[in-house]
């Protein structure tokens, strides 16, 4: 983690995953095994909800799965929020439920793909998926201090290294970002290999495929390592009273407030630029390749976001790296503006891809740091539903109402614009 550049920082990772002896690593590998069910299920969705109808029948359709999409939250945010916050062990029996549960969906939905059992299927399906994306933004400050605590207590004989040394000694932008590094490389495999059972044996088939491999990652859950017992403590020792005054302010430091509104506004973002695209190239008739090319952008705009955070996450504050993201994005949107073609609507599928990818980890570094860990559990569950809701809200409004590439891009353009300058500026002033 501490050498330099992206390529050694790739190599780390790689590293982590296969080093299975430590917490971090099971918990990345649990991670990529994840990230490529979820693939595969949006690969097998996308082929029977938006490429096998008409444009006219996916608009109906795409309404209908992104309104279901918001629905887990009023699960995982006031009920399972709480619980992921009662101990550090039942953390990990959650992540093993999330996938042994989806197992059983995804075999199901393969039978129900021209059913009406197919929505209730897939909303349960979404639950386990956020249910995990929760409990992970806990799990990743929790593994990476067990690893830390076994670490000094093997060199000094003791485990009572105190856990704000360990922040100090390892930023929380660099194990989110080995994450997503990771996550995205399982998705490009797992898009790729899905994408050829699609052409090839149908959806039912993708979805067979994502049971599998939800399978082994349920198996990987239940070898996540048990937390160091400082971490425990840690976990489950947060006062009521401390309690009760973070449910008076959830969202804690000001760091953590105006971080929120700068990660929602990007997720908007990503939600109006993908369907923006999506339905343009519908209504250009265009094949299925450039489908392919703009994912291959995004992920490849994803890798490139992820070496800068890596380079330069030691020198340069999370908020700075929100505020540059935020106006870059802006930029990138102006650009393409001026030239509504596929071609730079592609481009600019990827360079969100790298907006987006220096302002997540970011975001999530912030929140680690700045919340209590035995209020991790429900802090996340709570920003999880502020952030889809606006990755929604973004995708509703190009799904209902038909928009030019043009003026699709100059409204990101000024919205993003804006949003830079007043978080930038508003984060100084209310930080004084």
């Amino acid at each position: 983690m501490r050498r330099r550049g992206f390529a050694s920082f790739a190599w780390a990772s790689t590293q982590d995953l296969f080093d299975q002896t430590t917490a971090f690593g099971r918990l990345a590998l649990v991670h990529v095994i994840m990230m490529a069910g979820d693939t595969l299920v949006t690969v097998s969705l996308a082929g029977s909800l938006f490429f096998s109808v008409s444009p006219t029948e996916a608009k109906g359709k795409v309404l209908a799965y992104l309104l279901l999409t918001i629905a887990p939250f009023a699960v995982v945010s006031p009920i399972l929020g709480p619980l992921i916050d009662r101990s550090a062990n039942g953390r990990r029996i959650l992540v093993a439920l999330s996938a042994g549960f989806r197992v059983l969906l995804c075999w199901s939905m393969s039978q129900h793909l021209n059913s009406l059992w197919l929505f209730p299927e897939a909303f349960l399906v979404l639950i386990s998926s956020k249910l995990y994306v929760v409990t992970r933004g806990a799990l990743v400050p929790e593994m990476a201090r067990t690893d830390q605590f076994r670490e000094h207590a093997a060199k000094v004989g003791q485990a009572g290294w105190p856990a704000h040394e360990v922040e100090e000694a390892k930023g929380y932008a660099g194990f989110n970002a080995q994450l997503t590094l990771l996550g995205t490389i399982a998705g490009l495999i797992a898009g790729s290999i899905g994408a050829g059972l699609l052409k090839g044996l149908g959806a039912p088939s993708v979805l067979v495929a994502a049971a599998a491999v939800y399978a082994g990652a349920t198996v990987a859950s239940v070898r996540l390592q048990r937390p160091a017992k400082a971490v425990r403590e840690e976990v489950g020792g947060l006062s009521q009273s401390a309690r009760d005054l973070h449910a008076l302010n959830p969202l804690g430091d000001v760091e953590v407030s105006w971080g929120l509104t700068a990660s929602a506004l990007m997720r908007f973002t990503v939600g109006f630029a993908t369907f923006l695209l999506a339905f343009g190239l519908r209504r250009a008739d265009a094949g299925l390749s450039w489908f392919a090319f703009a994912l291959a952008i995004s992920a490849l705009g994803s890798l490139v976001g992820l070496a800068v955070v890596t380079r330069v996450r030691n020198a340069v504050p999370e908020s700075t790296l929100l505020t540059l993201a935020l106006l870059a994005t802006g930029v990138g949107a102006g650009v393409a503006s001026a030239h509504p073609t596929l071609i730079a609507q592609v481009v600019l599928a990827g360079w969100l891809g790298l907006c987006a990818a220096v302002v997540q980890p970011s975001f999530d570094a912030i929140t680690q740091r700045n919340i209590p860990a035995g209020a991790q559990g429900r802090t996340f569950a709570r920003f999880a539903v502020r952030q889809q809701l606006l990755w929604v809200l973004g995708a509703v409004i190009p799904v209902a109402i038909a928009l030019s590439f043009s003026v699709g891009d100059r409204l990101l353009s000024v919205l993003m614009l804006a949003s830079g300058l007043v978080y930038g500026v508003g984060r100084r002033f209310a930080r004084r």
